[in-house]
């Protein structure tokens, strides 16, 4: 009798995971069924941004693979508008709820993916039923923003809360359709996920594209008329505001797993092995947004929710679910971003991530250009690398730049993971031609000022 694994999640990491089982097991010899609450499956969240500025025309281009795929192709069952509420591991089956037509849905498994990935941070504040007021989390976020921006009258004059990936990404998106945007967040920063030395460059381009930046400062309620949100209040007055983005970040989804009795790390996150599977509970496995994962530098337990990681996990998972053998060796939180022409990239450990972690370490900046000086187009380029004292140990990197910036963070990542010291990466191979980088790379020109930091620290 075939085994029956039942998804709770049909996006990133859990269709990566029911694909590869259903690449290793036949079905009559498994079963595979997808729970999922929403209407879509297998799309980048990460692109909604760029749908909502039109650089990307349909949102069907955002979706990998739809659930007719899965039918047809991998003989997967998907159950989109089910929305699974509780989950019996001693009768081994959830509950789900038929959020279209009603009723409930009981599925028996033998084995179970959890993969719901994160619910987005919506402040009591922001409850109720004012009109105007959007998380940017999913296909269904970005349809009903559109919708409001297209509704007439058309908003004018926005708010973004958070100045995260998210936020950043929206409040480029609405000025490029033309509204009016402020930007607030509570730090004392944007762009919180690198140091404040290299954020003060990306909120200097932030500002040359017209977006008014107000930082340290809290929100504390909405103003509205006739349902409609019309103001964002803040401890220093209000904030005139026609939609209002929510981007305070995102929290893993582990109620079920909660309510279940799975295991949860000190992140919040499901805790896993490292072949994905939840310790303790036989059969069941998690991946995506709701786990928590090893950082690979300081080796303490994150959640860090990023799609890469999703599809990696799920995939780890589901080769082991159809009888292979896959590991998921951790993270370093390697991550790019843009704002309008200005290139953001991060890898590792922040200076405060390094003090958490117990390093003592030296810090540097270079700053050199993308290409040769006396090419066209030639830009600037800031590197800053963080390495340990004495070992010199790259611990982290990020660069700002302009065009060919951001993705030489890859270079430093994998220096990063295969624990190169910034005396090793002084003789790293790097391409040179005139148009693509100086005749000393920006990465390279970084590594040996590393190294005379540490000889001047009395490494």
């Amino acid at each position: 009798m075939a085994q029956r694994l039942v998804v709770i999640g049909a996006d990133a990491a859990g269709m990566a995971a029911a694909s590869q089982a259903r690449r290793r097991r036949e079905r009559d010899d498994l079963e595979i069924v997808a729970f999922d609450r929403g209407h879509f499956t297998s799309y980048s969240a990460c692109g909604i941004p760029y749908w909502i500025s039109g650089l990307v025309p349909e949102r069907d281009q955002l979706i990998a693979r739809a659930p007719e795929t899965f039918r047809e192709s991998f003989d997967i069952e998907v159950r989109l508008r089910h929305e699974v509420t509780a989950i019996d591991l001693d009768r081994r089956e959830v509950v789900a709820r038929d959020l279209d037509r009603g009723g409930e849905v009981r599925a028996g498994f033998d084995l179970l993916m959890y993969a719901t990935g994160a619910n987005p941070i919506r402040p009591d504040w922001a409850g109720g039923d004012v009109g105007g007021v959007f998380g940017m989390q999913t296909l269904d976020d970005g349809a009903a923003l559109l919708g409001w921006l297209d509704a007439d009258p058309a908003p004018r004059h926005a708010v973004v809360v958070g100045g995260g990936y998210i936020g950043v990404e929206m409040a480029e998106a609405l000025i490029q359709r033309g509204l009016s945007v402020t930007l607030v967040e509570r730090d004392e920063q944007p762009m919180s996920t690198v140091d404040p030395d290299m954020a003060e460059l990306v909120v200097d381009a932030m500002r040359t594209l017209g977006l008014q930046i107000r930082t340290g400062l809290s929100v504390t309620g909405l103003e509205q008329r006739d349902g409609r949100v019309s103001a964002v209040v803040t401890e220093e007055g209000s904030i005139p505001a026609d939609v209002v983005i929510l981007g305070l970040g995102v929290r893993p989804n582990v109620a079920l797993a909660r309510a279940a009795g799975l295991p949860l790390g000190p992140s919040g996150g499901v805790r896993v092995d490292r072949r994905m599977r939840v310790p303790g509970v036989p059969g069941v496995w998690a991946a995506g947004d709701c786990v928590e994962t090893l950082h690979r530098v300081s080796g303490m337990p994150v959640h860090v929710p990023l799609g890469t990681y999703a599809n990696k996990q799920g995939r780890v998972a589901g080769i082991n679910i159809g009888g292979g053998y896959a590991t998921f060796a951790g993270v370093i939180g390697t991550a790019v971003t843009k704002v309008c022409d200005l290139e953001v990239g991060r890898t590792g450990l922040r200076e405060r991530d390094a003090v958490t972690a117990g390093f003592e370490f030296v810090s540097v900046i270079a700053k050199s250009t993308n290409r040769a000086g006396y090419y066209p187009g030639a830009r600037p380029m800031t590197v800053k690398l963080i390495a340990e004292k004495p070992s010199g140990r790259l611990l982290g990197a990020q660069i700002v730049g302009w065009s060919e910036a951001a993705k030489r963070i890859d270079t430093l990542a994998v220096a990063l993971w295969n624990k190169m010291t910034v005396d090793d990466m002084t003789a790293l191979d790097l391409g040179y031609a005139p148009p693509f980088a100086p005749v000393w790379d920006p990465v390279l020109i970084a590594a040996r000022k590393a190294v005379d930091a540490l000889a001047g620290s009395g490494r």
